[in-house]
């Protein structure tokens, strides 16, 4: 089926003062949610993610949370060319950067480099507008509290989109236990909000040709900076030496290993909500896991 991008080729057009002859469209990975596309002239190359023309803001978004990533120049992000909406799509567009896997050095500097990202603070947690985890809605209303903050805005509404969705019983239970609870796993800790990438997997990282690291297609908000470095975690991809690397440029407190599976239970129960019930029993069992640990 063909993408008619006339539109969208005006528009860079318009934004950079180039004009793009004899271009091509084709289609690349780019997830689940969006569909994804490099356009290449010969003289410029940039990559695309269309999707449903309602769906501009979550765009909007996410060039806000790139550009604001962008402007602290720690770590290579994508530049942002355009973004806005068509009578067929909704789309972003981004300088196209050749990337590969991160390893070796690439995935140690992005350590250090993420840890003076996240000494990037605000004097309250949440963002300035709403955005999206994948394409699942993500509340930033500001609070001075964490405890509220992941309360309310990130676990507590991710259970209200799973009891939306059908998942309730044991899940809702458990869920409900734990965020009664939710104090005693800061009982001596509170964060610093810093500036998370806030959707920082395996797949929305990488190295250039040059070998410097790449982060991409964040969720952005200020939080407490464990939440990005668990979710390294969750899914792998990201070696040893990223984690000594942050580890010696900004040290995490103790209390990390078990907040982890805290943080990385909000990804897990918005996977219930995108991709359904083969992640129930991993959200059940974190939770189980979570209650054995209130006192």
């Amino acid at each position: 089926m063909a993408i008619n991008i006339d539109n969208i080729v005006q528009q860079i057009e318009h934004t950079t003062g180039h004009v793009l002859k004899n271009y091509r469209l084709s289609s690349v990975g780019g997830g689940s949610i969006n569909d994804a596309y490099q356009l290449q002239s010969a003289q410029q190359s940039y990559f695309i993610k269309l999707n449903r023309p309602q769906l501009s803001a979550m765009f909007q978004a996410e060039a806000l949370g790139l550009e604001e990533m962008r402007a602290l120049n720690c770590v290579r992000i994508p530049e942002v060319i355009c973004h806005g909406q068509t009578a067929e799509h909704s789309y972003i567009v981004l300088e196209y950067i050749q990337l590969g896997s991160l390893r070796g050095h690439a995935s140690q500097r992005l350590g250090s480099q993420l840890a003076k990202l996240h000494r990037h603070t605000q004097p309250f947690y949440g963002w300035h507008i709403n955005n999206t985890i994948g394409s699942t809605p993500q509340h930033n209303e500001r609070e001075h509290e964490w405890l509220s903050f992941w309360q309310r805005h990130r676990l507590g509404q991710q259970l209200k989109f799973a009891s939306r969705n059908g998942f309730g019983s044991r899940l809702q239970d458990k869920g409900e236990l734990l965020l009664e609870n939710l104090h005693l796993f800061f009982e001596t800790y509170t964060p610093v909000p810093a500036l998370l990438h806030g959707d920082l997997w395996g797949g929305n990282a990488g190295a250039d040709p040059q070998g410097n690291p790449v982060i991409f297609d964040p969720a952005c908000y200020y939080g407490d900076r464990e939440t990005d470095i668990a979710m390294t975690e969750l899914f792998g991809g990201f070696g040893a030496d990223f984690f000594a690397a942050y580890q010696a440029e900004y040290p995490l407190d103790s209390g990390y290993k078990t907040r982890k599976t805290l943080y990385n239970l909000y990804h897990i129960l918005n996977h219930v909500n995108l991709f359904g019930s083969g992640y129930v029993g991993q959200a059940e069992a974190m939770l189980g896991q979570l209650l054995s640990e209130i006192k």
